[in-house]
């Protein structure tokens, strides 16, 4: 997958990873609207949301296959479990859960008379289907991480074993399913309420295979909507799900057009074609006066990704070099705050306003600002070049920095940044343009080996814990590490693998205070090593069409399952 989680989405692209928020005021989540409130509520022919997604067609809308934890998957399908606007746990299709005093051990009690949206009993044994296709090895999930907790997963995926039921995913009647884990961990019910365990109904599957997806207007989904049609270049339409579990959504349709780039999407919010737009940062300049206009920070950022396993990043001190030739105050205050103070160059990996957030956290080197040191820069390349034989700046090998194309503003920003390595490293970087879903597959194909050099992404939290920061992106054997951080031939790849061990101690820890000051002890060595170039915290801006209630903005980028009740037109 690689990232990001923010990755696409309904309207833009996070962290992520892909943003899928807005918000207006009006009455709060799950409360009953006033007398006058319901005279103003438009009719349901009237109650029709229009989206439009980011650089085209969604990367896919199988739970097992989508990189993106927002909607629509998440409005498409639910699980056992899902997450409310804080980042807290709520159960979903589960009525209870008990956990076992080792926390090895989840019990979960389903609701009565649970329905797939054609209608079809839903029941612990569709629970198991789910779980064990997502970790299958002919099912190609780029996000069984997010199962990797689960006991025997990964001989499961490596094909060592033919199933997880009855081994650690266990269906007890049909209300009732057991889930055993390979140790304790923290943060698993916030890991199982991602998408990878939602659950899709067999039979539809069975009879369509790969192409399931492409007939979900026969059924397979559980959650608040389901989709009526669907067309790869065109838009998919969902409908209410009469089956759903939880409260019945107010609006009757949504409609989310194959969208182009954000600028250009934006454009079409404003000659009102769609109903909200995340505002890119040409448009900053006096946007917070307008009526819809809604803000809110986010558990994301945007970073350059280095691979370690490719020439010359295999070098601590040439990785220091780029790092600290960035001047990030210089070059995000000019390209993304317009007008609005919108995002906070950042050294960080565990950002601002996630548990363990370390505000004496230095950059490479010790450096405490984000606006580098060009001087120590120019040393650290004379240094690394030293150590690996290059004679000059002109023996290096060619360097190329890949981005998406369909986000301006950082396309001016990688712009940016590759000026300044020539202006202080006088290295000359070669930018590589792509979709945002070429880029997306290239780090998945990045892991082990060298596909990419160089690239520019951005990263989201999908749950708030450290643990989906550090251990997501720098864990041994994660599905994300495409900096191949510990896995590598560098003289520091012993250093790394400690503090690879260090991160797994921590995601089993159950002492928090403990637990935290490990993330944060890993996380400077990380950004020591420079595993990732962070450039800025995002923030999430949206122009929100006036009439529209309830939209809320969140740090995680998108909507609990249930608020989607709250959602509604006024006239």
């Amino acid at each position: 997958m690689q990232q990001n989680r923010l990755r696409r989405a309904i309207t833009g692209l996070f962290c992520m990873m892909l943003i899928i928020l807005a918000a207006c005021s009006s009455p709060a989540p799950n409360s009953t609207p006033t007398q006058s409130n319901k005279a103003a509520i438009a009719p349901p022919d009237k109650q029709i949301l229009h989206l439009a997604t980011e650089g085209g067609d969604f990367d896919s809308l199988d739970p097992a296959l989508s990189t993106n934890p927002g909607d629509p998957t998440n409005i498409i399908f639910t699980g056992l479990v899902g997450l409310n606007d804080d980042g807290t746990v709520s159960d979903q299709l589960a009525a209870s859960h008990q956990v076992s005093a080792d926390g090895l051990t989840y019990t979960f009690t389903l609701k009565p008379n649970l329905k797939f949206s054609d209608g079809t009993p839903l029941t612990a044994e569709d629970v198991a289907y789910s779980i064990n296709r997502t970790v299958l090895p002919a099912t190609k999930s780029p996000v069984i991480s997010f199962l990797s907790l689960i006991k025997d997963v990964d001989k499961v995926h490596a094909g060592k074993q033919a199933s997880l039921i009855g081994d650690s995913v266990l269906v007890k009647d049909p209300g009732t399913i057991v889930i055993l884990l390979s140790h304790p961990a923290a943060y698993f019910l916030e890991a199982l309420a991602y998408p990878t365990s939602s659950v899709v109904e067999k039979k539809l599957i069975e009879r369509y295979g790969k192409q399931w997806t492409d007939h979900l207007d026969q059924g397979g989904g559980d959650g608040p909507f389901k989709v009526a049609s669907y067309g790869h270049t065109s838009n998919l339409t969902l409908v209410p799900n009469p089956n759903f579990e939880g409260p019945k959504p107010r609006l009757q349709k949504i409609i989310y057009t194959i969208g182009s780039d954000r600028d250009s999407n934006y454009r079409a919010y404003l000659a009102g074609q769609y109903d909200l737009a995340p505002i890119p940062p040409s448009q900053y300049e006096g946007v917070a006066a307008k009526p819809g206009f809604q803000y809110a920070p986010a558990l994301a950022f945007r970073y350059i990704g280095m691979n370690y396993l490719s020439r010359p990043f295999n070098n601590i001190k040439i990785r220091q070099a780029f790092a600290l030739a960035i001047n990030k105050d210089l070059i995000i205050n000019h390209i993304i705050n317009k007008g609005v103070k919108a995002v906070i160059p950042s050294n960080h990996i565990i950002m601002e306003g996630l548990p363990g957030y370390n505000a004496h956290l230095t950059g490479p080197a010790g450096v405490t600002s984000t606006t580098g040191d060009q001087e120590k820069a120019k040393q650290f390349l004379q240094q690394g070049l030293q150590e690996e034989g290059y004679a000059s700046v002109a023996a290096l090998p060619p360097i190329s920095l890949s981005y998406y194309i369909s986000y301006k503003a950082g396309v001016d920003t990688v712009l940016a940044i590759a000026d300044e390595w020539k202006q202080v490293l006088g290295i000359s970087v070669k930018l590589v343009g792509m979709s945002i879903y070429q880029l997306m597959q290239a780090q998945t194909n990045t892991v082990g080996n060298d596909r990419l050099q160089m690239w520019y992404w951005g990263g989201g939290a999908t749950y708030p814990d450290p643990q989906s920061f550090m251990t997501f992106f720098f864990g041994k054997g994660s599905a994300y590490n495409s900096f191949n951080y510990g896995q590598n031939g560098s003289s520091d790849a012993s250093e790394q693998q400690a503090v690879q061990d260090e991160l797994a101690r921590a995601d089993t820890e159950q002492d928090s205070t403990k637990r935290l000051k490990m993330y944060q002890d890993a996380e400077q060595h990380i950004v020591n090593d420079v595993g990732m170039i962070t450039t800025y915290q995002s923030a999430y801006l949206f122009s929100v069409n006036p009439r529209l209630h309830n939209w809320k903005l969140t740090p995680l980028g998108f909507l609990a399952t249930n608020d989607w009740s709250n959602i509604y037109f006024v006239q």
